[in-house]
């Protein structure tokens, strides 16, 4: 492993988070950014973590990581998931709320899963973290993603409304990154 781990992103705030919640603990990693213009196959989430780091190890020439976030509601059985990004866009905070207007339930879970590739030509290895929590009116800044319409079960807070360093403890992106430093700690042994 490098001194410094590239991950493939152009999301500042992404970038910003990541690198808060590798830099904490006894055994801090060094995070280097680079934003990659990969296009995303359409699949699963694992399907598209899998194309788009295995394509981004290709592109740099080395070990990288990458992330994909899925939002998922219960009533839509999962979707809009890996989609996620695209339905914010085109429907905005209040339309993922009118989405579930007329189901029984506003449940959701947020999942996180980072891919490890080694560099060109291996296999990139998974790390998932998932929160479950509850679609919600926004509250909080909108500055970053769905942020504001997702509030983690037991919090009473959005993650938007939440201290960055509450949200970096409890987060689906927190659970998937500490299973990411294992796996690079059980490397460096």
């Amino acid at each position: 492993m490098t001194s410094k781990l590239r991950f493939v992103t152009g999301n500042a705030n992404k970038l910003k988070e990541v690198k808060a919640i590798l830099s904490n603990g006894s055994h801090p990693i060094d995070i280097d950014s680079q934003e990659l213009d990969i296009p995303e196959l359409q699949g699963t989430t694992q399907e598209v973590a899998i194309a788009k780091c295995r394509r981004a190890a290709e592109l740099l020439g080395g070990p990288c990581i990458t992330e994909d976030t899925a939002l998922c509601f219960v009533a839509l059985k999962g979707l809009p998931g890996p989609y996620i990004k695209h339905f914010l866009t085109a429907l905005g905070h209040d339309g993922l709320n009118k989405m579930l207007d007329g189901f029984p339930t506003r449940e959701a879970w947020a999942l996180c899963t980072f891919a490890y590739s080694a560099g060109p030509g291996t296999e990139p290895i998974l790390f998932e973290g998932r929160t479950d929590g509850t679609i919600v009116p926004a509250r909080g800044p909108g500055h970053f993603g769905w942020d504001s319409c997702f509030e983690p079960l037991g919090t009473g807070l959005t993650y938007a409304e939440m201290p960055t360093d509450q949200k970096n403890s409890i987060s689906h992106r927190y659970k998937a990154l500490e299973k990411l430093r294992e796996h690079l700690q059980s490397l460096a042994t």
